[in-house]
């Protein structure tokens, strides 16, 4: 896990000298001055850090405070409820939001018509980050069970071997004990297999997410016109909120430890007022609508709709939706129904303002 936290600052770092990319003279024409006001745009974005940066980290504590909130708690019906609905809205994210952008950015004016006018380039690395997503979320399974059971098969050696040897003397309690190593084979297998999956898809969704938050950080920091930021406040706080919501129920089934939960909200919290700061300090020299800005700020969009879109549909509402509970329960199949469909609706109108 701490590779994975470097990986994730390393990541991060990267992702933050986008900007510099952005420094490359364009022959498109930047955006007038027209209703430009760099002092008013900057209480604003002011308001946006401090808006976003408490909506996420309301949002990814909900859902974590499940011990001392019991109705949140992952056992409950509501949790599931909740869960789906913010998988909705990462989904919605993906489709409505993320990919627009992605295809925004690669099909400008301002880039050559070879070779980016010639293919379709956001479809193609949307299609390979959804493969890539599932091939990591495969390959991390398999290797974290085959090293947890490799770890687990000498005990079970041990309960073995003790059995037999009670067995041998002739202990009445043979049955027992041949039943407690039953035991520690399906605890060892199907529990465990199943914390290690809920542990990768954690760990790949903040990846999405943090990806696509940086960018959108970046640009709403760098931006000096009033009238673009207003709305986007509100709508970036309640995006913040229920994506949240959405990585802290997966946070809290994978079951980490405190300090690992603790720097997971973290990082989700700080990413986008990070990235919006970062566009304060640069929006004299920052033209997001330079080429290399473009295709950088394309691929990456491009690569964090697949993710996202992928994680949504497969490891969130797949997965919640074929579960046992909701399966045997029809009332609750149709309230994740129903929430689902208002988390994709409330973030689709969300696209009309941000």
């Amino acid at each position: 896990m701490q590779n994975f936290i470097k990986f994730y600052l390393t990541f991060l770092c990267l992702l933050l000298l986008l900007p510099t990319l952005a420094l490359a003279e364009c022959t498109c024409d930047a955006e007038g001055g027209e209703g430009k006001n760099k002092s008013e745009a900057l209480k604003y974005k002011a308001v946006a850090i401090a808006s976003i940066l408490f909506a996420g980290a309301v949002g990814v504590c909900l859902p974590i405070l499940g011990k001392t909130i019991p109705v949140l708690s992952p056992e409950k019906n509501i949790f599931f409820i909740i869960k789906a609905f913010a998988a909705g809205v990462i989904l919605s994210t993906g489709f409505i939001h993320v990919l627009p952008d992605a295809f925004d950015s690669l099909t400008s004016p301002c880039l050559s018509e070879n070779p980016w006018g010639k293919f379709p380039f956001t479809g193609f690395v949307t299609m390979m980050s959804a493969i890539g997503t599932l091939m990591v979320d495969c390959l991390a399974s398999s290797y974290f069970t085959r090293l947890h059971l490799n770890k687990a098969q000498p005990e079970e050696s041990r309960d073995e071997e003790k059995a037999a040897v009670e067995a041998h003397e002739g202990h009445v309690h043979t049955h027992a004990t041949h039943g407690h190593s039953h035991g520690l084979v399906d605890s060892s297998g199907s529990g465990p297999s199943q914390l290690i999956r809920h542990r990768v898809i954690t760990q790949v969704l903040e990846l999405g997410i943090v990806v696509h938050s940086v960018i959108i950080g970046v640009s709403l920091g760098a931006s000096e016109s009033p009238k673009t930021i207003r709305p986007l406040v509100a709508a970036l706080s309640f995006h913040q909120f229920f994506e949240g919501m959405g990585l802290g129920g997966c946070i809290t089934q994978a079951k980490f430890k405190t300090k690992t939960i603790v720097i997971m909200a973290l990082f989700f919290s700080l990413t986008t007022p990070v990235g919006i700061a970062i566009g304060i300090g640069i929006t004299n020299v920052y033209n997001e609508s330079s080429p290399n800005a473009l295709i950088v700020e394309g691929i990456f969009n491009a690569a964090s709709a697949g993710i996202l879109i992928y994680m949504a549909l497969v490891d969130l509402l797949a997965a919640d939706f074929m579960h046992p509970k909701v399966q045997a329960n029809g009332a609750l199949q149709f309230g994740v129904n129903v929430s689902l469909l208002l988390g994709v609706g409330c973030m689709s109108l969300l696209a009309k303002w941000a």
